[in-house]
C-alpha cells in the first residue's frame, strides 16, 4: 500500500519540553483532529513528558461537510466491502504511527492509542496487530470492528481501557462489554468502564480514569 494518504493534524506537549511518550489521539466520524487534541491539557497535566498528536482523517464525510472528516464509511451498500476500508484505514494510521515514533525518538513501548466512537475502532483494530505492542490503548465510545478475524490476526495484547456512557444512542454500550469479552477471549487484559446518564461523548470522570490509565501503561517507559 504505498500510495496511502500521509495524515497531519494538531498536536501538543510535552509540557516539560523533553518527549519521553506518545499519544495519538485518533477522532470519530464526521470530527477532525482538532476535536480530541482538546483532551491533551489535561492529560499533559499527569502526562507531562507526554506529546499528544491527533491526526485528521484523510477523507471527508458527507453527514458534516463542514470540515468532518471519516476514517472509513460507515452507510454501508450493497457492493460496500467495510473490512477492506478498515484495512487500509489501519494501514494508514500504522504507517502514522511508525513515523511519529521515528521522528519522536521513541519505541513502540513508549506510547499509546486513544481513540473516539470510530477512532476507537480503528485503537482496537490497529493496536493488537502490530509487531510489537503499545503501551496501551484507551477507547471512548466504540465497538470491536470484524471480530470474526481477531482470533487469527492478533499479534501483541496490550492492556486495554474502554470507557462508554450508558445512554449512548449511536453505539450501544452492550458494544464495549462485547468488544471486551472477545479481547479477553484472546488473552488481552481489559478494563471496562460504564458511565451512567452518558450518551455519545466523553465526560470528566472518563477523561480522569483515561489519565489514570494513561499514566500507569506510560509511566515507566522513557
Amino acid at each position: 500500500m504505498n500510495d496511502l494518504p500521509t495524515l497531519s493534524g494538531p498536536s501538543m506537549g510535552p509540557a516539560s519540553g523533553n518527549a519521553k511518550s506518545l499519544v495519538i489521539l485518533l477522532h470519530g466520524y464526521g470530527a477532525n483532529g482538532d476535536d480530541l487534541i482538546g483532551l491533551a491539557p489535561p492529560l499533559s497535566q499527569v502526562l507531562p513528558d507526554t506529546v499528544f498528536v491527533s491526526p485528521n482523517a484523510p477523507h471527508p464525510c458527507a453527514q458534516n461537510p463542514f470540515g468532518g472528516l471519516q476514517w472509513f464509511d460507515v452507510w454501508e451498500g450493497d457492493d460496500y466491502d467495510r473490512l477492506s476500508q478498515v484495512r487500509v484505514a489501519a494501514a494508514t494510521i500504522d504507517a502514522f504511527i511508525d513515523s511519529e515514533l521515528e521522528r519522536q525518538g521513541l519505541s513502540d513501548d513508549q506510547f499509546a492509542l486513544l481513540g473516539f466512537s470510530q477512532g476507537t475502532m480503528l485503537s482496537l483494530h490497529v493496536g493488537v496487530r502490530r509487531e510489537n505492542p503499545p503501551a496501551g490503548i484507551l477507547g471512548y465510545s466504540g465497538r470491536l470492528e470484524a471480530p470474526e478475524t481477531l482470533a487469527d490476526e492478533i499479534k501483541v495484547r496490550p492492556p486495554v481501557m474502554l470507557i462508554h456512557g450508558e445512554e449512548d444512542p449511536l453505539l450501544s454500550v452492550d458494544l464495549m462489554d462485547s468488544a471486551a469479552g472477545m479481547l479477553r477471549d484472546n488473552g488481552v487484559e481489559v478494563d471496562t468502564h460504564r458511565r451512567p446518564g452518558l450518551a455519545h461523548s466523553i465526560d470528566q470522570d472518563g477523561v480522569n480514569l483515561g489519565a489514570g490509565f494513561l499514566s500507569v501503561v506510560l509511566k515507566s517507559q522513557g
